[in-house]
C-alpha cells in the first residue's frame, strides 16, 4: 500500500491517501493527533466526534471503570468501515483511533474525523464512521459498577 505507514503489531495506519490516520491502541488517545491527521486545503469542514468514558451507564449503579478488548480482526474490520465511508462520501481526510485496555471515567475511548470539501458532508461521514465503528469492528466493553457489578457491552 502506497504511501502508507503500518505498525503489524497494533494495526496503526497513517497517512494513506484519504485515510490519514487509523489506530487501536492501549495508550492514551489525543483529539490534537487526530485533529493534526486532517490537514487538507480543500476541506472546508472537517466532523470531528470524541467518545469518552461517563460514569453511568442504563443501569442505577455508577460506572467507575471499563476496559476494552479487541479481535485480532479488529484493524482489519476498521480499514474497511473507513474504506466504505470513503468510497461512499466525498472524503478528503479521515481518521480514527480507539482505545483498548483498562480506561477511568473522563478518558477518551474512541476519537474519529472526517474532512469533507463541506460541512454537510462532513457531518454525514463522520456520523456513518462512528455508528459502523461501533456496530462492526469487533471491539468489546467490559464496564465495571459502584455497585459491584459488571456486565459486558457488544459481545
Amino acid at each position: 500500500m502506497d504511501g502508507m505507514a503500518n505498525d503489524a503489531g497494533t494495526g496503526e495506519v497513517r497517512n494513506d491517501g484519504p485515510i490519514r490516520l487509523l489506530a487501536i491502541r492501549d495508550t492514551p488517545l489525543s483529539v490534537d493527533e487526530v485533529f493534526a491527521a486532517m490537514g487538507d486545503d480543500a476541506a472546508g469542514g472537517t466532523a470531528l466526534f470524541v467518545g469518552t468514558v461517563r460514569n453511568h451507564d442504563n443501569g442505577p449503579a455508577a460506572v467507575t471503570g471499563l476496559g476494552y478488548s479487541a479481535h485480532p480482526s479488529a484493524a482489519a474490520e476498521l480499514r474497511r468501515v473507513a474504506e466504505k465511508v470513503v468510497a461512499d462520501f466525498p472524503v478528503l481526510a479521515l481518521a480514527a483511533a480507539h482505545r483498548v485496555g483498562e480506561l477511568a471515567v473522563g478518558d477518551l475511548a474512541v476519537v474519529v474525523a472526517v474532512g469533507c470539501a463541506h460541512r454537510g458532508e462532513a457531518f454525514e461521514a463522520c456520523r456513518r464512521l462512528i455508528d459502523d465503528l461501533k456496530r462492526e469492528v469487533p471491539i468489546w466493553k467490559h464496564q465495571a459498577f459502584a455497585d459491584g457489578s459488571q456486565e459486558w457491552v457488544g459481545v
